[in-house]
């Protein structure tokens, strides 16, 4: 199949597609080409057909008769046949690849992107924080969790075949992995406002041992400049930021942390401990799995998926929690697991 795919790759220049530069590129391609290719077949011999017929049924005195043609019953079940298995077979191959493309594996590289007029952010959970330049390892998978501050845009990039819609108080979710190294573009592709056009950014792909440089070099750059702002290396990562957030905001009073007070009221809220990835049933007896999504939607609409037991007691902290600070929440409980010995406030 990847043979096929290389071999038809002269076609996106032909429909002035981008480079292909990710595994999912292949799989939208030939897709694509598949449709148009069979879209313009069919165009074609529509066309020759209806040409054939005005020539042959044309009417050649003033008061000739249009023949009665009756379509035997093969024809008539061709019609609907054709057309319909292969609708279906696009439908099949397409839902085969959305849900491939919307299933990341388990060791992908998870960075936090927020949309704000008019640029690209970009969070690293246990490094820097880069502004429209994403920076990525070659042939390992990376998966954004997106986000916006303010309007809904909408993460674009071309050769990587990834374009998801960016919302105010919620994550979305994509991922790619990058096949060649280089530098390739990001756009916003939902009109945001009077600078839209110019909110553009970039993917470097690197290999991988000069990724690595790059980001051991960029945590102790980036260590020093928080330190510098009175935070000590530990609280430097998002997940310690996310510890600290959890006692100003007063998570604790509510939310256990620890596996020795996990046993809190039922009046309060749900513990911390083990809950990412968790499945949770909810209160209209529906479940739905603990991800960034969920947790962010918790944060900020908590009336709107109550867990099942707990009373509608948590305040919405919709403007109260910045994007940011709200991944750095989330990145701490996704470290509170059973056998961990996380506690909220540790140095």
């Amino acid at each position: 199949m990847n043979e096929l795919i290389e071999s038809l790759s002269w076609m996106n220049d032909l429909l002035f597609m981008a480079e292909s530069t990710s595994t999912l590129a292949p799989k939208i391609d030939f897709l694509h080409w598949q449709v148009f290719t069979i879209t313009m077949l069919a165009f074609f011999g529509i066309a020759a057909v209806v040409i054939g017929l005005y020539i042959r049924y044309r009417r050649k005195e003033d008061h000739q008769v249009t023949e009665i043609f009756h379509p035997p019953l093969w024809m008539e079940a061709a019609f609907i046949a054709v057309p319909f298995i292969t609708f279906m077979a696009w439908f099949t191959m397409g839902f085969h690849d959305f849900v491939w493309s919307r299933t990341p594996p388990k060791d992908s590289l998870d960075v936090y992107v927020m949309g704000k007029k008019w640029m690209w952010k970009y969070s690293y959970p246990d490094g820097p924080n880069m502004v429209d330049t994403l920076r990525v390892p070659v042939g390992r998978p990376v998966r954004l969790l997106i986000t916006s501050r303010d309007v809904i845009h909408s993460f674009f990039a071309p050769t990587m075949r990834i374009k998801q819609d960016a919302l105010p108080g919620r994550y979305t979710e994509s991922w790619f992995e990058a096949t060649k190294t280089g530098t390739y573009p990001i756009f916003c592709a939902e009109y945001c406002g009077l600078n839209h056009s110019t909110m553009i950014g970039s993917i470097v792909v690197m290999p991988t041992r000069e990724y690595d440089a790059w980001m051991d070099d960029a945590k102790r750059n980036t260590y020093a400049s928080r330190v510098d702002l009175g935070m000590t290396d530990q609280q430097a990562t998002m997940a310690t930021q996310g510890a600290r957030l959890a006692l100003e905001k007063g998570c604790a009073r509510c939310h256990s942390v620890d596996e020795s007070n996990a046993s809190l009221p039922p009046t309060l809220g749900p513990s911390w401990v083990g809950l990412y990835r968790s499945e949770r049933t909810l209160a209209d007896g529906s479940k739905v799995i603990a991800d960034e999504a969920y947790l962010t939607r918790s944060m900020m609409d908590p009336m709107v998926e109550l867990v099942q037991g707990f009373p509608p007691l948590m305040p919405s902290y919709q403007g109260i929690l910045q994007s940011g600070e709200a991944a750095a929440l989330t990145e701490y409980i996704k470290t509170l697991k059973k056998d961990s010995p996380t506690k909220l406030g540790a140095r």
